[in-house]
């Protein structure tokens, strides 16, 4: 069986990035008998500046984008009604704040070591859209680590060092030296770009497509 490779980079803190995933697994279920697929998630931040402080996200998407916070809500709705059809919990979508999210992605990085990495990511997307938790306060970060059926004492400790910490930016400045500028990008076997939320379909015949290639990826 061929199997593909899914780079994805995405940002615990973007709602479309979850949306995606969760669109991607049901192409990957579909093709479960065509298809295997190995994952590895990269980093990207939305909010990077540690410094600024925390703002009500209708707020602040509205300051964004320059539209009325009503726009924003109406928006975030379409978005909880996406998600629920998916089985995502993003019942507190627009009740959070914006947060830095760069020590969620020093655990990813950690979880990636352990085999546990979109298990993660996905604890970190529920705690965020689902409970409108504070996925840049350690206790909270801990917690879904313990979630995704990690160590929380050993991700504490990781909290407090300066562990991973080289590895995300270093990961974080190669997707953008690579021109990746929004999230959620999927690279297909370190060759095709896959920009957004896909709906499954879509990304059901682009990957089968892509298997039809020849290998690209050096060997």
């Amino acid at each position: 069986m061929k199997n593909i490779q899914i780079d994805i980079v995405s940002d615990i803190a973007c709602p479309w990035c979850a949306i995606g995933y969760a669109r991607l697994e049901q192409a990957m279920s579909s093709l479960a008998e065509e298809l295997s697929f190995s994952i590895e998630w990269h980093a990207f931040e939305l909010n990077p500046d540690k410094s600024s402080a925390d703002e009500p996200i209708l707020q602040a998407l509205s300051r964004k984008y320059g539209r009325s916070v009503e726009e924003m809500e109406a928006a975030q709705s379409n978005m909880m009604t996406i998600a629920s059809e998916l089985g995502l919990n993003f019942s507190k979508l627009q009740e959070r704040y914006t947060r830095n999210t760069f020590d969620a992605h020093r655990l990813v990085k950690w979880a990636s070591e352990q085999g546990l990495q979109t298990e993660m990511k996905k604890s970190l997307f529920d705690a965020y859209f689902g409970h409108a938790e504070n996925v840049s306060d350690i206790d909270v970060l801990v917690r879904c680590a313990e979630s995704a059926g990690l160590d929380g004492n050993q991700a504490r400790a990781i909290l407090s060092s300066d562990q991973f910490t080289d590895i995300v930016r270093e990961d974080e400045a190669s997707w953008q030296q690579a021109g990746i500028s929004s999230v959620p990008a999927f690279i297909i076997n370190q060759t095709y770009l896959i920009s957004g939320a896909q709906e499954p379909d879509s990304f059901i015949q682009a990957l089968r497509r892509i298997a039809s290639e020849p290998d690209q990826v050096a060997q």
